[in-house]
């Protein structure tokens, strides 16, 4: 049984770090984001400080099941997303979506596929970056209320051209 569990993004990284890491890993892939703000509303409170409110990405429930699973085996976990404030954000989710708050949960980064990049980003470990988390939740956030505003008129001067 693996003590250890690596999260990754991308299922095509999964066979080549679990073998950089050997019988006491077990790597899996999180396939991205697993929570999102829901599609059919604007998903954010401008009356509660714009509080957004996730909700688990349809299609992904047996995967989080998954990996919960692994995790609760797991002495401790390493959230391995991409070194981006979107990988950073994923990482945020991952620790919520699989409830992993009162675990042993480590965020590490490498920038490439290698042995020693793994192995050395094993050495670090650090907490989730909360300003990079922040960055992105601005992001989404604006892109939603900018979005959800603007899209239909814009969808009314374009359905005149046509």
């Amino acid at each position: 049984m693996a003590k250890y569990l690596v999260i990754v993004e991308s299922p095509a990284k999964v066979k080549t770090i679990k073998k950089f890491l050997g019988p006491n890993y077990e790597v899996m892939a999180s396939m991205g984001h697993v929570r999102d703000l829901p599609k059919s509303q604007i998903g954010v409170s401008p009356e509660n400080d714009f509080d957004p409110k996730y909700i688990t990405i349809r299609g992904k429930g047996d995967l989080i099941a998954s990996l919960r699973k692994e995790a609760k085996k797991a002495e401790k976990i390493y959230l391995a997303t991409d070194p981006d404030r979107e990988g950073e954000a994923i990482s945020w989710h991952l620790l919520f979506a699989l409830k992993l708050e009162d675990k042993k949960v480590y965020r590490i980064t490498f920038n490439e596929i290698t042995k020693n990049a793994v192995k050395e980003s094993l050495k670090h470990p650090r907490e989730i970056d909360m300003g990079l988390v922040d960055a992105q939740q601005a992001r989404r956030v604006l892109d939603r209320m900018v979005g959800y505003g603007i899209s239909p008129v814009l969808w009314a001067k374009v359905k005149r051209l046509f």
